[in-house]
């Protein structure tokens, strides 16, 4: 049973899937992340208090994805879910390819966790299959949750993960336009047969990029090549295509972030990343904000929110 005023904090990271062409495959976990706080109320009822990014836009009843993401677990588990109040300081960016929507089902879901702690137990797997179940693909769902580096596929038994850990000089780079991406439509550019030259150019890409990543940070610009999806969807988002076009051109390992339109370097060093800066100034017009990261290495968490009244 949930007792009324339990509450738990929730910390989730944004994410950047495909890497390139790890195509719904790869993901990593960036150092940018959405917080909340869940409290049980004493009866039925739902508040919900959201600042930050897409402060604006995102609902305030049942229909918030977090919302529904803890309702998801709770009926997965057989329990009602009580009334709560959700405070919310969001601080990924929404519809730029840096995971929010899967952070905001990660983030649900770490809730509920939280609220069932020593009623029912949700483990990892049982966290990423139902994260995937929600999300549609585990890509951008693994990292958020697990953190680091991210191999997610689907066999026999449902959802699969393999986390790794990324060589200290890779230096994540992103560049955030003030325009938005749907990624349903972005995913719909992507074609569903490609030839067989492609998918072994992208097979031994992806096996380069594992190995780039994590022992051969050098190795990154040949590693992100893609043929599978970055070229399609180049016409929806001429203004990320010009950039990471430009980028490659001067040397440096710029992919789409997720379905876009942000734009990924994955450089071999920090310094490399304020050279990358300078050279995408001289590119666009457009206005790109340079955020300049690191690697989240443990993903979501959630805690009694108790220990911050000691």
């Amino acid at each position: 049973m949930t007792l009324p005023g339990r509450s738990v904090a929730v910390r989730v990271p944004a994410t950047s899937a495909n890497l390139g062409p790890g195509f719904d495959t790869l993901g990593l976990a960036l150092s940018v992340h959405d917080e909340l706080v869940v409290t049980v109320l004493p009866g039925p009822g739902l508040e919900i208090v959201v600042a930050g990014e897409g402060a604006q836009d995102v609902p305030t009843d049942a229909s918030h994805l977090v919302v529904r993401s803890m309702a998801y677990a709770f009926e997965a588990c057989g329990r009602a879910m009580p009334g709560i109040r959700l405070e919310a300081r969001n601080a990924i960016p929404h519809g730029r390819g840096m995971g929010s929507s899967g952070a905001a089902v990660v983030a649900g879901l770490l809730a509920a966790k939280g609220l069932l702690a020593g009623d029912v137990e949700l483990g990892p797997e049982t966290l990423l299959r139902l994260a995937t179940e929600l999300e549609g693909h585990p890509d951008n769902v693994a990292p958020a949750l697990f953190g680091g580096l991210t191999i997610a596929w689907v066999d026999d038994h449902g959802p699969q993960h393999k986390k790794l850990a990324v060589h200290r000089g890779v230096s994540p780079l992103v560049f955030v336009p003030d325009f938005t991406m749907s990624t349903s439509v972005a995913r719909g550019l992507a074609p569903l047969q490609v030839t067989r030259e492609d998918a072994v150019f992208n097979v031994s890409r992806s096996a380069l990029l594992i190995a780039a990543l994590t022992q051969s940070p050098e190795l990154l610009m040949a590693a992100t090549e893609d043929k599978l999806h970055q070229s399609y969807r180049a016409q929806a988002m001429p203004e990320t295509d010009k950039l990471v076009r430009g980028l490659r051109a001067g040397g440096f390992a710029a992919v789409v972030s997720g379905a876009g339109p942000s734009v990924l370097v994955l450089a071999d060093g920090p310094g490399r990343r304020l050279d990358a800066v300078d050279h995408a100034a001289a590119l666009t017009d457009t206005r790109w904000l340079p955020r300049l990261l690191a690697v989240d290495v443990k993903g979501g968490t959630v805690r009694d929110n108790a220990e911050d009244a000691t």
